[in-house]
């Protein structure tokens, strides 16, 4: 199988304190600017991709609105497949192509209730889902582009792995705090600054009191 050769974007609102939600799970940073910027994204990518913890959190619809523009081929990671299909994703799936990507951990009885969905499976992995071999397997498919906008676990796998190639993140200005509150990038993380990825600034964006900071991996 060739390497993928997908632009993967690392997209995130986060606190000024490098928080995307609190111990009670309240992910509400962005402003009315910065949501039509993120849809205005949306609408320029192939695919976005959320980990299961982000949808049973925030039952995202991962659509585009606030602007126009097509809908992205919506991926979830959900290595076991007990994704809810009372979800906004499971119920709209019909109407967009919905890729959910388990492991061969997965029980009969979750793939078979996940086959008789409108969507597309994916296995990829033994115990969890494998990211590199995943990025293999959507290369073929045509895929180009993904945005990302998991939360801290998914965005530590994709870092950890070198998979991305872009970091966009709009600093609201809140402080946060709390060692239960949800960072941006959460997992074991890298025991010495050598180890962690280089990152160029690319750009700066300013949308009333928020900031949004591009950045491309070196």
């Amino acid at each position: 199988m060739e390497k993928s050769n997908i632009h993967v974007i690392l997209s995130a609102a986060i606190s000024v304190d490098g928080k995307i939600s609190t111990r009670e799970n309240d992910s509400k940073l962005s402003s009315k600017e910065d949501k039509i910027r993120l849809h205005k994204l949306r609408s320029k990518v192939d695919a976005i991709l959320i980990g299961k913890n982000t949808l049973l959190q925030d039952d995202p619809l991962l659509t585009v609105r606030y602007t126009k523009g097509k809908n992205p081929i919506r991926i979830i990671l959900d290595s076991k497949g007990t994704i809810p299909i009372s979800s906004k994703i499971i119920k709209t799936s019909n109407k967009i192509p919905t890729i959910i990507v388990v492991s061969k951990k997965i029980t009969d009885t979750n793939l078979l209730k996940l086959k008789k969905l409108p969507i597309e499976i994916i296995v990829a992995g033994e115990n969890s889902v494998n990211l590199k071999l995943l990025m293999k397997k959507l290369s073929t498919k045509n895929i180009k582009t993904i945005l990302v906008e998991g939360g801290g676990t998914v965005n530590w796998e994709f870092i950890k792995n070198n998979i991305f190639n872009e970091l966009i993140v709009t600093l609201s200005p809140y402080l946060i705090g709390g060692i239960d509150a949800t960072s941006f990038v959460q997992g074991k993380g890298f025991a010495k600054i050598i180890n962690s990825p280089k990152l160029k600034l690319k750009s700066i964006k300013r949308l009333k009191n928020y900031l949004v900071l591009n950045y491309t991996k070196v």
